[in-house]
């Protein structure tokens, strides 16, 4: 690991050339834990697709959705979380500063809770310890007292109570509400400003299920004034579930939204969805959500910033979780969008109803351990797919590697919790040379089992990589001799 005290004594060098060598020479590869660093996370300057710490060295944000305690009291269970993550080179959570454990707004429009400010204070130290940036999240409510939704009413910020705005639609589109939100960026920006372990602030969850107002108008205006008030943080903001046609035009627009740094998706596994794609393989749907961002082009990350398998038309946490226990649906989510070219893996939901109850933590140290001295923005991958009889094989090509995940098409979450047949070994199966590796030098394969945990060299015999016997998928890297 190179310190940023010695990146600056480095800098310092009267050779600038040597400097940047030196510093290459000691950077690591993809961070899990950033514990006790300064650096903040940006998009880095050699590959924009990727991100990097502000110390040069890549980061690969490796985590999940992770939005609140489950009650008043219950900081020590997510605490626990956090620490479990942790220990498996986690180092990204998302939370939401609305969620009624760290709202600091609650009781009137305009005035600030300083005890809830120190749960998020409690909250940032705790991540600092075990190397995890957070994205936070600033608000998430839908509707201002007259939806259905209990959980998403904010009534404060009407006139009648204190507020500034006659409804929904005011409060995005009325000066008065606009300048008022300003104001709480500011109070947050004067609370919790240039803190390092802040990943970035997200304006708003899914601000198109709001119930009124041009949300699209009101987050162009606010994004400058994020980077203003928060010029070390990623800035950004996030839609509801792709889960239809009708959104694609706003994620484009939000994608090249000025001061957007992050082109986000949401997409689940929902059988009431209107596109067939989220109903089959979470691998597919995945992949997929990502690749609508990356045709866009967008010039940033790409990530699928929430996903997992809910009850038709989001109506509940997914059934068949409970059957999961091997973790086949988080496995697809954390795998699928980075080697579909996303900048990192993708972010569950359903953090306790399923990661916690089902102990499937380790997941995310068998992803970390997959992109193990890995750095993208230097590899500038770019990401390829293949489906044969047997696989689907998402691949990276890079300047001096290659990198294939490869899933069984047998094995997805309808074979396995739904039929109920687990998935098979699979054994005497290769991938072809050429299809994957075009450059000059000869190539040696290194092979990792997520499932096993256990890596192995393998041959690379009459244009074919002999793959171990596995269940499931495996990662392939194909290297130079």
């Amino acid at each position: 690991m190179i310190f940023p005290r010695a990146i600056r004594r480095l800098e310092s060098l009267k050779t600038p050339f040597l400097a940047c060598l030196l510093i290459a020479a000691f950077a690591d590869g993809a961070v899990a834990g950033d514990k006790g660093s300064q650096s903040f996370v940006r998009v880095s300057a050699t590959d924009p697709r990727y991100f990097e710490m502000s110390d040069g060295r890549a980061y690969v944000p490796i985590g999940l959705n992770m939005i609140a305690p489950p009650g008043q009291q219950a900081w020590p269970v997510m605490k626990d979380w956090m620490e479990k993550l942790s220990a498996q080179g986690g180092n990204f959570i998302r939370v939401w500063l609305g969620n009624p454990y760290f709202d600091v707004e609650h009781s009137r429009c305009g005035e600030y809770d300083t005890a809830k400010a120190q749960r998020i204070d409690e909250l940032l130290a705790t991540a600092a310890t075990l190397g995890i940036k957070v994205k936070m999240c600033m608000e998430h409510f839908r509707h201002l007292g007259e939806g259905r939704q209990a959980w998403a009413a904010k009534p404060l910020h009407l006139v009648q109570n204190g507020g500034t705005a006659t409804n929904i639609a005011d409060f995005f589109n009325g000066e008065k509400s606009r300048a008022q939100f300003k104001k709480k960026l500011a109070w947050y920006q004067n609370r919790f400003g240039n803190h390092s372990q802040v990943f970035g602030w997200e304006l708003w969850n899914e601000i198109n299920a709001v119930s009124g107002g041009d949300y699209m108008a009101w987050t162009e205006a606010m994004l400058p004034e994020l980077h203003r008030l928060f010029p070390s943080n990623l800035c950004m903001q996030s839609l509801g579930s792709f889960d239809t046609d009708r959104v694609r035009a706003n994620y484009r627009r939000l994608a090249f939204m000025k001061g957007n740094d992050v082109a986000q998706v949401h997409r689940y596994l929902d059988l009431g969805a209107s596109l067939e794609v989220c109903k089959g393989p979470v691998d597919v749907l995945a992949a997929d959500a990502v690749r609508e961002m990356l045709a866009a082009k967008p010039g940033k990350p790409v990530l699928l910033a929430e996903s997992g398998a809910v009850e038709p038309r989001h109506s509940g946490p997914f059934k068949l979780y409970a059957k999961d226990t091997n973790g086949v649906i988080l496995h697809d989510v954390l795998f699928a969008p980075f080697f579909a070219g996303a900048a990192g893996p993708g972010h569950i939901w359903h953090w306790d109803a399923y990661v916690a109850k089902n102990n499937l933590w380790w997941h995310f140290g068998r992803f970390a351990e997959a992109i193990r001295d890995m750095v993208p923005a230097s590899e500038h991958f770019e990401p390829a797919f293949l489906q044969t009889e047997s696989f689907r094989i998402y691949g990276l090509k890079g300047k001096r590697m290659v990198v294939l995940w490869i899933r069984d098409i047998q094995s997805d979450w309808r074979a396995e919790l739904e039929q109920g047949r687990p998935a098979e070994l699979i054994s005497g199966k290769g991938i072809e040379l050429a299809n994957w590796w075009d450059k000059a030098q000869p190539v040696k394969a290194r092979i990792y089992d997520p499932w096993q945990n256990k890596w192995s060299d393998a041959a690379a015999d009459d244009g074919m990589v002999k793959l171990p016997p596995f269940r499931r998928s495996l990662v392939v890297r194909l290297l130079p001799q």
